[in-house]
């Protein structure tokens, strides 16, 4: 996708907006009622959700964030100046987590990705130092298996040297071209650098707008 000034402007403007936290849901029937296009963020646990979501909306605590990873373990829903709704998924991938725990979030995950139907696209955010991981393609599947268009967010980008990045996308691309639902730019960022910040908000208002049309 080319964003222009105006793309960067318009993402500036709505991400500027109040962001209000509306609920933690535990289970499909405590979702919210909501026309507004909706964006998802989900990867596995510590990836740099909690810091992405903050660092977008120019927030310290709007997500939480933590060094013990699978803290967020419902779906917490963000109203974004009454025009888009943001997701914060559960983390998948942690070890400590019990395995009825795990199946619990896996049944609300799929509950999620099958009936939300103002769902727009899912964030896949992925560590920029580990690359994709057999869980990461377990939810790929998952959301190939759903129709849920998603792309991958590369997080962390500061913490890896420019050609091991270039390795990395060029290495990606390859493993996503294998899945039908998965969008076939990948953006890079680093919440503590602010650097993609710019571009991924701007290429979720185009969603956003595309949606309002």
């Amino acid at each position: 996708m080319e964003l222009n000034d105006q793309d960067l402007e318009q993402g500036r403007v709505l991400f500027a907006q109040n962001c209000e936290f509306l609920i933690s849901a535990a289970s499909f029937e405590q979702l919210p009622d909501s026309e507004l296009p909706e964006i998802a963020f989900a990867g596995r646990s510590n990836v740099g959700k909690s810091s992405l979501l903050n660092a977008l909306t120019g927030r310290k605590n709007l997500a939480r964030t933590s060094n013990t990873p699978g803290r967020t373990q419902q779906v917490n829903f963000f109203d974004l100046g009454g025009r888009m709704m943001l997701t914060d998924l559960p983390g998948y991938g942690y070890a400590r987590a019990t395995k009825s725990v795990v199946e619990k979030w896996t049944r609300l995950i799929k509950s999620y990705l099958k009936g939300r139907v103002q769902l727009r696209r899912v964030c896949l955010l992925i560590d920029s130092r580990h690359g994709l991981k057999a869980t990461d393609h377990e939810a790929m599947d998952l959301m190939d298996g759903a129709a849920v268009a998603y792309q991958i967010i590369l997080t962390k980008c500061d913490k890896i040297k420019a050609s091991e990045l270039e390795k990395l996308l060029e290495k990606t691309h390859k493993e996503i071209a294998k899945h039908v639902a998965a969008h076939p730019e990948i953006m890079v960022t680093s919440s503590a650098k602010s650097k993609g910040i710019e571009e991924l908000r701007a290429a979720l208002t185009t969603l956003a707008n595309s949606a309002a049309e």
